[in-house]
């Protein structure tokens, strides 16, 4: 058979009309692909428009190929082609290769995508023979059922493959196995199903009439398929060019500020990869600086959100234009612009660019007829020394300038790696912080407090260690003012008092406990509540519990501290003045607040003995605490001359390591025990709590 097909086309066609035929087939195709695949991508009403033109240059395709070669189809008993049968035969062409088409496009992975190709391949075979019985001979066609059989089957396969490749791709290459797939149905069914004809001579008579000949065909064929072939090229086109042009418009909003119009962050890492690149052989320094607007949250709240969002145009103008060649500038963000400076061969080009981005931000705004001004923060660092990739080289100079920015604002600092791998551990003890409760990390520490003159135990103050599972014991001083900022210590705080104030209650000493109290502790009204609480839940003596507070939890409101200061003491606790000595109006806060107690901060007591000032401030504590009747206790006692020192100047209570470390509750307890008990008063009932609340409490 395959012998039969090859002599019908080497013999029985005209090779120029063949390869004509081809050449339309082969565009025909590529279209028809092409339109098909937009389809597929293509929602709502304009979908069937593309349908539409695929259908036709499709079907056009088919059937101009058809008449092509049966132009090129050598034979002497053609007599011409019936109008009717081949009109209706382009008719339907274009109706059954649309359908087909339409069958494919409606599920994106289903089996219809092949049985459209199915469809397909049936109306070129459909096309083909309609057209073949349009035609008119001198004789008798017979037609071979096993190549009819044969050419049909090859149309329908092939044309499941290109629907199938088009809307199931593996590689990039599968559009062009599509198109080939389409071109191999459409010239297997005509010269199969050619090779399979016989033409039986009856009688050489050409007087039948309505008949059309091959040259009026090859003229119809050649402008149908000429109309089709470039409206669909032209649509194509116009369509192709709308896409680029709307890729573009996507493309620039996308790497471009909407506000300012330069180069956003994404076109800022895709700028700076490239610079990197670039230069990553040469021994030159690549820099990057951030830039950050200072008082800009007074302009908007002065001037209007307009007047910034002008004064931000404003800023990105005067820097755009006056960079100089190689410079890049690109919007961060909010009030931050990134700069990308030229290669750097030396230190001096750095900081020349600082000043000039800071005396070109400082440009005034006239606005409204009066002048806004800004100044700003600028934080820079260069390649390789302070980053390895674009990402952390931004990054470098945006911690730069936040130190920058913490050091007042208006100033030019260059990255320091040890600062910032010392935020790096904080930010990580952040995280860690977050669980450390939850997962029973914490632990009580107490430090004996004990009477300067009998020296036995009078109390304890109590201490928070964290016992990190990677890090082990962590200092207070790390983790306490985090625990601060992130509002942790709320949550930490009633679980100290809560904890602090159940395992006193079991000891056999009845000694004292001091909490420190964090200053936002005393801004919360509900303190007072959690206090009583904690006091119920364990049964504690009220008077056994002493509150540590600082000047600054006082400061900041006055009134209201005071307010819970009168509060807490209703309760029937005590409330010492830690720290005394170390804020800026110690006498007027005696005077104001009813203290129990003074401890004076252990700055003044490490230097007794070798330093006249601290003896002096800490005589006229002790003076002053006598002449108030509150009793005395001095910090950092760590050897006999300060005990000896205090006790001469009738200091009452002493805390340090002379008398021990801070220890965790075991080894208080047994501290507790060989130490000489002390005389407790009658305990004071408490008064009746509120509801439970939460403690925010300062530890040492």
């Amino acid at each position: 058979m395959m012998l039969t097909v090859l002599s019908c086309i080497a013999f029985e066609h005209d090779p120029l009309f063949v390869a004509l035929a081809v050449i339309i087939l082969t565009v025909g195709a590529v279209l028809t692909m092409r339109l098909f695949a937009r389809v597929r991508r293509t929602q709502g009403d304009l979908k069937y428009l593309w349908l539409l033109l695929s259908g036709l240059i499709a079907g056009g395709t088919i059937w101009s190929t058809h008449f092509v070669a049966m132009i090129a189809y050598k034979s002497p008993f053609i007599l011409g082609y019936d109008l009717k049968l081949t009109a209706f035969s382009l008719v339907i062409a274009i109706a059954g290769t649309t359908a087909g088409l339409l069958v494919s496009s409606i599920s994106q992975r289903s089996a219809l995508i092949e049985v459209g190709g199915v469809i397909f391949g049936a109306s070129i075979a459909a096309m083909h023979f309609i057209g073949i019985k349009a035609l008119q001979i001198s004789g008798i066609m017979m037609l071979s059922t096993p190549f009819v059989v044969v050419s049909v089957v090859l149309a329908c396969v092939f044309c499941l493959i290109a629907t199938s490749r088009v809307a199931r791709p593996v590689t990039r290459y599968c559009k062009y196995g599509a198109v080939l797939s389409l071109i191999l149905a459409v010239a297997s069914l005509h010269f199969v199903a050619m090779a399979g004809v016989e033409i039986l001579p009856l009688r050489l008579d050409g007087s039948v009439k309505d008949l059309v000949s091959n040259q009026l065909i090859g003229i119809s064929v050649a402008f149908t398929m000429s109309v089709l072939l470039l409206s669909a090229m032209i649509t194509y086109s116009i369509d192709s060019a709308n896409s680029q042009v709307a890729e573009s418009r996507v493309n620039h909003i996308t790497h471009h500020d909407p506000l300012t119009g330069l180069p956003n962050r994404r076109a800022l890492d895709r700028h700076l990869d490239s610079f990197l690149t670039r230069y990553a052989a040469d021994n030159a320094r690549v820099v990057v600086l951030n830039c950050s607007l200072s008082r800009f949250k007074e302009v908007n709240e002065v001037h209007g959100h307009a007047c910034g969002d002008a004064l931000l145009r404003h800023v990105a103008k005067h820097l755009s234009e006056n960079l100089e060649a190689d410079e890049y500038i690109a919007r961060n963000g909010g009030v931050e612009f990134v700069i990308v400076g030229k290669p750097v061969y030396y230190r001096g080009y750095i900081l020349d660019l600082c000043k000039r981005i800071q005396k070109l931000v400082a440009q005034p705004l006239l606005w409204q007829g009066e002048e806004i001004r800004v100044s700003c923060s600028v934080g820079y660092a260069n390649y390789p020394d302070h980053a390895s990739s674009g990402a952390q080289l931004i990054e470098a100079a945006e911690r730069a300038m936040h130190r920058a920015k913490a050091a007042g604002g208006n100033a030019a600092l260059c990255y320091d790696v040890e600062l910032d791998q010392q935020t790096r551990e904080r930010s990580a003890l952040a995280m860690d912080l977050r669980n450390a409760l939850k997962n029973g990390e914490f632990e009580l520490y107490y430090q004996l407090q004990n009477d300067v003159m009998t020296r036995e135990v009078t109390g304890t103050e109590v201490l928070l260690r964290w016992n990190h599972p990677q890090r082990g014991m962590i200092p207070p001083f790390e983790f306490i003012p985090i625990a601060e900022e992130t509002g942790q210590i709320r949550e930490i705080g009633a679980w100290i008092i809560r904890t602090a104030c159940r395992e006193a209650a079991s000891w056999d000493n009845r000694v004292k406990i001091a909490v420190n109290v964090a200053p936002v502790q005393l801004a919360d009204s509900s303190f007072p509540d959690v206090v009583a609480h904690a006091l119920k839940e364990s049964g504690l003596s009220p008077e056994r519990l002493e509150l540590e507070i600082t000047e600054t939890g006082i400061i900041a409101d006055t009134s209201h501290a005071l307010q819970i200061i009168h509060q807490l003491k209703r309760l029937g606790i005590r409330i010492a003045m830690d720290d005394f000595g170390t804020g800026y109006s110690s006498l007027a806060t005696l005077q104001a607040f009813p203290f129990d107690k003074i401890k004076i901060d252990r700055e003044f007591v490490k230097d007794l003995g070798g330093n006249k000032q601290s003896e002096a401030i800490v005589k006229a504590t002790i003076i002053l605490g006598e002449s108030l009747n509150i009793p005395v206790l001095a910090e950092g006692v760590e050897t006999e001359d300060h005990l000896g020192f205090l006790a001469s100047q009738g200091c009452n209570e002493v805390q340090g390591f002379l008398f021990g470390r801070p220890m965790p509750v075991a080894d208080v307890r047994r501290a507790l025990m060989a130490s000489t008990a002390i005389r407790v008063e009658e305990p004071v009932p408490p008064a009746e709590p509120a509801q439970d609340m939460t403690l925010i409490s300062k530890v040492a």
